[in-house]
């Protein structure tokens, strides 16, 4: 298997899953590029998350109503998945569209919100837009159940058009107003309160009595218009083409400035993004479609892009375990790993504002950095894990004497590929030629070397390098 193969197979999988084992990785690259891509957006043709399975585990992150367990169901989820660009797009989605329980405090319903971008997650887009506005945990986040006829609230409908939909400079204020009068009566059921009689589903419910039903001016187009036709409207506009290709490179091809930038700043590929607009408008608005042109270009492949953006914390924790082969099936912990994320910024089904997590280098600080090097490297030094075992057991496989700079190549192959600076590589290899001679000719010799795997292992995790994806 060729060195270019494997390495582009990972790129693919640390973009469009949570990164792959060496053993994965061999198999899909034998299977091919475009098959592999396939087999990804046919989601449908894996086995399902084997949820009798983890709400054993989970009692109450199904239905009950705390939140760090029902984050830990669904990054058990994200671990377990045998689907990883179903899970990768969902919270994709997530992290645009986004709500959070600080304000809709109640996780059910946020979490059926979930449930409703993985529907969609490579559907429609313009259904999906017009579920989120049917969506209870929206409604409450973005107020459009205080959206009344003759006493329009705007939050939904501003945030629809910025950071939904086409981004600033593509509508008007008046713009906004029409589409807030074409949501009024847009609401839940059952309104007011929560409580005190416990918590309970919510559903979406339309109240033709609230309902602005007069003329309205959209865009430019002049109608009685409700919601429906408002999501109608902006799911055909150019400027939501290029606003959602946008998104799109920024999630999966290579870091852009944040949203509020956009305006005055020009995406990093121009033509990308032209390309991924063009196969969103063709195809009228089928996400799938987009995501196929997407992996199979020329720009996604490019290894200018490759290493061209920092893991989100979901990646870091999610990847690692899946690497290392823990939290594979359900068992107790998972909470803690919910905190894991947190300290290092994302506290998923809890974004800090409507804006979602801005990415890039805004993931990292001293404080977030610490955390990151420290989960890594505690859990690759761990001899007992089983990925860290196999990898193990293909470093020694090598047989002989080992170099210490064969030695630090390999490890750095079967963590990634890890690709570093010379600079990098020569500080590895210094390290390990510090601790003397690559011995395994005795009992006592063999087990040395699996632990300097391990400190290895926990040293590319503390490079700038491992960092990126």
């Amino acid at each position: 298997m060729s060195d270019k193969k494997i390495e582009l197979m990972a790129h693919l999988m640390r973009r469009a899953g949570f990164g792959a084992t060496r053993e994965e990785l061999e198999e899909r690259a034998a299977k091919g590029y475009e098959a592999t891509v396939e087999e990804l957006l046919h989601p449908e043709a894996q086995p399902p998350w084997e949820e009798d399975l983890a709400r054993r585990h989970h009692i109450g992150a199904r239905y009950g109503n705390g939140l760090p367990e029902t984050q830990g169901w669904w990054l058990q989820r994200m671990i377990s998945t045998k689907r990883p660009l179903e899970e990768k797009m969902t919270l994709f989605w997530h992290s645009i569209l986004c709500t959070g329980n600080a304000k809709v405090d109640h996780p059910q319903t946020v979490q059926r919100q979930i449930e409703m971008l993985r529907k969609h997650c490579m559907g429609n887009y313009r259904d999906l837009l017009l579920d989120l506005a049917k969506d209870p945990a929206m409604i409450i986040y973005l107020d459009n159940r205080d959206n009344h006829k003759g006493a329009i609230n705007e939050n939904w409908g501003r945030e629809l058009l910025e950071l939904f939909s086409m981004g600033v400079g593509n509508y008007t204020e008046d713009d906004v107003k029409a589409a807030s009068r074409a949501f009024t009566g847009w609401t839940h059921k059952p309104f007011p309160p929560l409580y005190p009689y416990q918590r309970y589903f919510l559903d979406f419910v339309y109240n033709p009595e609230d309902h602005d039903d007069g003329e309205k001016v959209f865009l430019g187009q002049r109608g009685r218009f409700n919601g429906e036709d408002i999501i109608n409207i902006v799911a055909r506009q150019p400027a939501t083409a290029r606003f959602i290709a946008r998104h799109l490179y920024n999630f999966f091809v290579a870091d852009e400035p944040p949203v509020p930038a956009w305006p005055h700043t020009p995406p990093r590929d121009g033509a990308a993004i032209n390309i991924l607009a063009d196969a969103y408008l063709q195809s009228k608005y089928d996400m799938k479609v987009v995501l196929r042109v997407l992996f199979n270009s020329e720009f996604f492949k490019d290894e200018k892009v490759r290493y061209a953006k920092v893991k989100s914390p979901i990646d870091v924790v999610v990847g690692t375990l899946r690497f290392v082969g823990d939290y594979v099936t359900p068992k107790p912990g998972i909470d803690d790993l919910v905190y894991q994320t947190m300290y290092m910024g994302q506290g998923i089904l809890n974004p800090p504002s409507v804006e979602g997590w801005h990415t890039g280098k805004e993931w990292i600080n001293s404080g977030t950095l610490a955390n990151r090097i420290n989960f890594v490297a505690e859990r690759v030094g761990d001899l007992q894990m089983p990925g860290v075992q196999k990898v193990v057991s293909r470093v020694v496989a090598k047989g002989g004497k080992v170099s210490a700079t064969e030695f630090v190549d390999r490890c750095l192959e079967l963590m990634g590929p890890v690709k570093v600076s010379e600079e990098t590589r020569n500080a590895l290899t210094a390290h390990v030629e510090k601790e003397g001679a690559l011995r395994q000719d005795t009992e006592e010799g063999r087990a040395a070397f699996a632990r300097r795997v391990g400190r290895t292992l926990q040293l590319i995790a503390a490079t700038k390098e491992y960092q990126l994806a």
